[in-house]
């Protein structure tokens, strides 16, 4: 597959806040730093701001105050040389080209060659085999999202943001995919930042847990997730996973009470 050759950058937000014209506060001032290499999921209620900031990351939204720094550099930066790869809830694949057509444009835009093998190999990763010139609008809407999950993996990006990847597959396959896409980001050494509803997701895929507070989001607690990899199924099951989700749960429980976001006109 191809990647980006540079080291996998950190991400540093520095009294990061958003306020949408409407003057819904959308997010507190924060300053969280995100360690190269590592995996950090972000959760916290529905709405309380969670794509937001993974959007501010990306450079797909302006800061209303503070500032993102990928590397050292503005995200405008890691974005020109297509250091990152964003999937989002919504898949947003062309219709008129095929899984495979998707891929490979994510693949033409980033200037990386087409090789064939590796393709067809990350087409077989996200169990799509047999689809591969299949258009979007016949596949469900769960396929559509693997295939989204595929085209963000294709350039070997140096970060890799998802938003709630596996929110629309089943269950199988969420586990499936669970397994076997930590190891790709592993052995590659991304950066991934993973937005999800699932406490028991972000137990299992990832080394720090940020708990988010209800709207406008504020950092509740950030939480070391020290367990061994690779890690299978049978994890789940152990003492020390159980103690890591009763924790994100009761974080979750302080960081619902419901706020009045400030509005710009009062």
């Amino acid at each position: 597959m191809a990647r980006d050759d540079r080291p996998p950058p950190g991400i540093v937000c520095t009294g990061l806040g958003k306020t949408f014209p409407d003057g819904t506060a959308a997010l507190c001032p924060i300053d969280l730093t995100f360690q190269a290499g590592h995996t950090t999921a972000l959760v916290g209620p529905s709405g309380c701001g969670k794509s937001t900031l993974l959007r501010l990351i990306s450079g797909l939204e302006t800061p209303s105050i503070g500032r993102v720094e990928i590397g050292g550099a503005p995200p405008a930066d890691t974005l020109a040389r297509a250091g990152l790869a964003v999937a989002f809830q919504d898949p947003s694949l062309l219709p008129w080209r095929t899984v495979r057509g998707n891929i490979e444009l994510a693949l033409g835009l980033a200037r990386h060659p087409v090789v064939d093998r590796d393709v067809d190999q990350l087409i077989r990763l996200v169990g799509l085999d047999g689809f591969a010139d299949v258009r979007p609008a016949a596949l469900s809407g769960g396929m559509r999202q693997r295939a989204a999950i595929a085209r963000a993996l294709a350039t070997g990006p140096g970060l890799l943001l998802l938003d709630e990847p596996f929110g629309a597959v089943d269950e199988l396959t969420r586990q499936q995919l669970a397994q076997d896409l930590p190891r790709i980001w592993e052995a590659r050494g991304t950066t991934t930042v993973l937005v999800t509803h699932s406490v028991s997701e972000a137990v299992m895929l990832s080394d720090r847990i940020i708990v988010l507070s209800a709207r406008p989001a504020e950092v509740i607690e950030d939480i070391a997730v020290d367990l061994p990899r690779p890690r299978d199924p049978d994890l789940g099951r152990s003492a020390e996973f159980d103690a890591l989700t009763d924790r994100v749960f009761a974080a979750l429980s302080r960081g619902m009470v419901t706020r009045e976001p400030p509005l710009a006109a009062q």
